[in-house]
């Protein structure tokens, strides 16, 4: 077991940087690793096998063998698992980026359905060869490291619990050790979609957000850097992380688009796509979301980019609708539609550059106590997005602020604020979990009642593992049985915090209808869809020794939006959440 040998830099060998490689594989994939070797020049490659193929289903394991395994001479080094297609390319362009960025992680490959295929995208468009990779797991089915970042992962991840994937140890520990990663416009390999080792077969088709395989290698110091709002379209829904502004390392609010674009000002009109016979026999919904997500696209880049390649645009919009059906259409399916949905991909990029947000009525105003963490971030854009003016009241200066939103320091609201809504979260932020807290709206004006709201079982960004949704999906997130126990209760009450956004915004808009409730959910039947929405991973009840009959199937009926919102929120708990694992869940 080797890692390869290091190969020259260049053929003229004037490069102080030197290139290593490995091809990860286990011996039930047979000679999957030599057909990657075989793409590669000679010796630029060498095959790492998991050096125990008995072991539980991993990558990390051969992963952390060829990074411990750098021959002595090699500055960098590149891992490829032994499904990926790699293009001719791959290794010249490797090394002018090695030149141009030295000390930073370079990613080749990106999927389509993935925020950062969607900054690649976003890259395209703008005529950049790389971009900086946002907020998300650091896509390792082909990545070069420098030897010192190298040697800092492997460390890292032998001080840190193995339960997370490697692609999210990855990300998290580039993160905290401030190292840049860049993803490559376009991608130099793509995903050959074999039966996954590492489990990720339920995600479906798993294909590159923009491959090509001839790609002329230069201007490898092109690179788009501070994004700002990266659109994409995952699990049939148009979502985007929009960065709060100030924050060092970067965090981001995780968006649905369709709030995201209406906050702006963008007209109802332009939210719907009136495309005619373009659509016929397509799904609404894929259609939506296809739209969706290119016309924030279009708002995002501006005008058209001479220095952009025309190739690579019509690829890496060819992919938005196929990332969006990738979570339950096949292959076929997907290439079925793909062409025209390409089409819609590209009138809506072209709209999105031509909008002209126009200014909202401005509605009541509205003072947050407590809206300076996570969960109060999130709360406080949406109620922005809903138009109204929104004033933050914290005990100190802020870790970030929100475009459009005014911010006061001194812990209660002044007097000149007396005429707004106060909507007050502190019982939320108390950092003692969020089960059975309350959402207090006092309307403005002296003697007024206040409402005090019902959160349910909140759930969402900004909530963490310490609360029984949360801890059925952090344990899914690493890869645990889901535990059920004597002090979980038997009916649960999922509220997802957009719910709560618009339950606070009725009571705001004055709103007396009592709120509809919660729809309760057995907890088996809940931890059923969790392991479903988030990762297949058995579910223990410890309550009983009996056999529980599964009853996900009788729910499929109401439980959509709530499997989108489960993945949410364990998206945000994976990449946002400084969260640990709680010592005790009540």
């Amino acid at each position: 077991m080797t890692a390869g040998a290091a190969i020259p830099p260049t053929p003229e060998g004037t490069s102080r940087f030197v290139l290593s490689g490995s091809v990860l594989t286990h011996p039930a994939r047979g000679d999957a690793a030599f057909r990657v070797v075989a793409q590669a020049p000679p010796g630029a490659l060498s095959v790492v096998t998991d050096p125990d193929p008995t072991g539980p289903p991993t990558v990390i394991r051969t992963a952390l063998a060829a990074w411990e395994s750098i021959p002595p001479s090699a500055t960098h080094h590149l891992i490829v698992q032994d499904d990926m297609l790699l293009t001719g390319t791959l290794f010249p362009r490797a090394r002018m980026a090695i030149e141009a960025m030295p000390d930073a992680a370079l990613a080749l490959f990106s999927l389509w359905d993935s925020r950062n295929g969607a900054a690649v995208r976003l890259a395209a468009l703008s005529g950049a060869r790389w971009v900086g990779a946002v907020n998300e797991y650091t896509p390792c089915a082909a990545l070069i490291l420098p030897r010192a970042v190298a040697a800092g992962y492997v460390d890292y991840v032998r001080r840190h619990p193995r339960t997370w994937p490697e692609d999210i140890l990855m990300y998290r520990y580039l993160r905290s050790d401030n190292v840049p990663c860049f993803v490559s416009v376009p991608n130099v390999v793509e995903h050959e979609d074999v039966p996954s080792i590492a489990g990720n077969g339920f995600r479906g088709p798993r294909r590159s957000a923009c491959f090509l395989r001839s790609d002329r290698p230069g201007s490898e110091d092109s690179r788009l850097t501070g994004l700002t709002t990266v659109p994409f379209f995952k699990n049939g829904s148009a979502q985007c992380v929009v960065r709060i502004e100030g924050t060092a390392p970067a965090r981001w609010l995780h968006l649905e688009t369709l709030d995201y674009l209406s906050g702006l000002g963008v007209p109802s009109r332009h939210l719907e796509p009136r495309l005619g016979r373009l659509t016929i026999g397509l799904g609404p919904a894929v259609v939506n979301g296809t739209w969706l997500t290119a016309y924030a696209m279009g708002m995002a880049t501006g005008s058209p980019n001479r220095d952009a390649d025309p190739d690579v645009v019509d690829e890496a919009l060819r992919t938005i609708a196929a990332g969006g059906m990738s979570h339950d259409s096949p292959a076929w399916r997907i290439g079925e539609v793909q062409g025209r949905l390409a089409e819609v991909a590209e009138l809506g990029v072209r709209a999105g550059r031509d909008a002209v947000p126009r200014p909202r009525r401005p509605r009541s105003g509205i003072t947050v106590l407590g809206g300076e963490g996570p969960l109060g971030e999130h709360l406080v854009r949406r109620l922005a997005d809903r138009g109204h003016p929104v004033t933050v009241v914290s005990a100190g200066p802020l870790d970030g602020t929100q475009a459009g939103v005014r911010y006061a320091f001194g812990g209660t609201p002044p007097m000149r604020y007396d005429r707004d809504t106060i909507v007050d979260l502190r019982q939320m932020a108390s950092g003692q979990g969020t089960d059975g807290r309350s959402v207090v709206v006092r309307p403005p004006g002296h003697g007024r009642e206040a409402r005090r709201l019902d959160t349910g079982h909140l759930y969402g960004p900004g909530c963490g593992p310490d609360s029984v949704i949360g801890a059925m999906v952090w344990a899914a997130l690493q890869s645990r049985p889901i535990l059920i126990s004597d002090g979980t209760p038997d009916v649960v009450r999922p509220r997802h915090l957009r719910e709560l956004a618009e339950l606070v915004g009725a009571a705001v808009d004055e709103n007396n209808d009592d709120p509809a409730p919660a729809a309760e959910y057995p907890i088996r039947e809940l931890a059923e869809i969790i392991a479903q929405a988030v990762r297949p991973m058995p579910v223990h009840d410890l309550r009983t020794t009996t056999p529980t009959t599964p009853t996900v199937a009788e729910s499929g009926r109401r439980d959509g939006d709530l499997r989108y919102r489960l993945h949410h929120f364990a998206q945000w708990l994976a990449y946002e959440s400084e969260a640990t694992d709680p010592a005790t869940i009540t």
